[in-house]
């Protein structure tokens, strides 16, 4: 074989080793992708039918057994994101009932969670808030916003019975959706009210587990834009 050949054959290798590291790169870069956006979910509800729970969506239950709630998809001009919000419409409740429905396989320690929704109705209580890192429907964190009082809380719910973190008055106009959002790394909890940090603290009854959402007594409440992102772990 000449030399000309032989460096022509060398340089035709050297590219295919090039082209397969190049390979290489792009399909690990594709893997990573594919992993972070398996830590994003996000529900918006417009394509769950009417009158029905999304998938992996889970009614928690009252204390004598009943359904904590009644939640389904309903097509709503009052949508945030159209057509379809999630509602929890049962308008009568006593003072201590807590619906709240829990989502299925999202499991996580940190995260940054978020919800926006609209008071519709509600004489005994009204609004709504976030459920994460619950164990199961008696035993999870919970910030709410709440019309009636004109205030935002943040709590923690042991064997169905709330232990009150922080307390924040806020006006809360009944007019308008409302977003709540939490960051939860470690112990330390950082929860939003319409992008205005209003509680800072640090917590650790619970480890980890799902979220859900909640109501309390007769407080009718519309939810949109369900976003979760589960965070990982900061190198040490």
């Amino acid at each position: 074989m000449s030399s000309q050949r032989r460096t022509e054959k060398e340089r035709e290798v050297n590219w295919r080793l090039l082209l397969a590291a190049g390979l290489l790169v792009l399909l690990s870069f594709l893997g990573a992708s594919a992993d972070e956006d398996s830590s994003v979910r996000n529900w918006h509800f417009d394509d769950v039918p009417v009158n029905q729970l999304p998938s992996y969506f889970v009614l928690g239950t009252f204390f004598d057994g009943r359904p904590a709630g009644d939640w389904k998809a309903i097509t709503t001009p009052k949508a945030l994101s159209p057509p379809n919000v999630l509602a929890q419409l049962r308008e009568k409740g006593a003072e201590h009932n807590y619906n709240l429905i829990l989502v299925e396989d999202t499991n996580a320690t940190d995260l940054d969670l978020s919800v926006s929704f609209l008071p519709i109705s509600g004489k005994a209580d009204m609004g709504g808030g976030l459920i994460w890192r619950a164990k199961d429907d008696r035993n999870y964190y919970l910030t709410r916003a709440n019309p009636l009082e004109q205030n935002i809380r943040i709590y923690r719910v042991v064997k169905g019975v709330r232990h009150l973190l922080k307390n924040f008055d806020q006006i809360i106009d009944v007019r308008k959706w409302h977003t709540l959002r939490v960051v939860h790394r470690g112990c330390q909890v950082q929860v939003f009210y319409d992008d205005e940090q209003v509680f800072d603290l640090c917590d650790e009854t619970f480890k980890d587990g799902r979220i859900g959402l909640w109501t309390k007594s007769d407080a009718v409440t519309y939810f949109d834009d369900l976003n979760l992102h589960i965070l990982k772990a900061p190198f040490n």
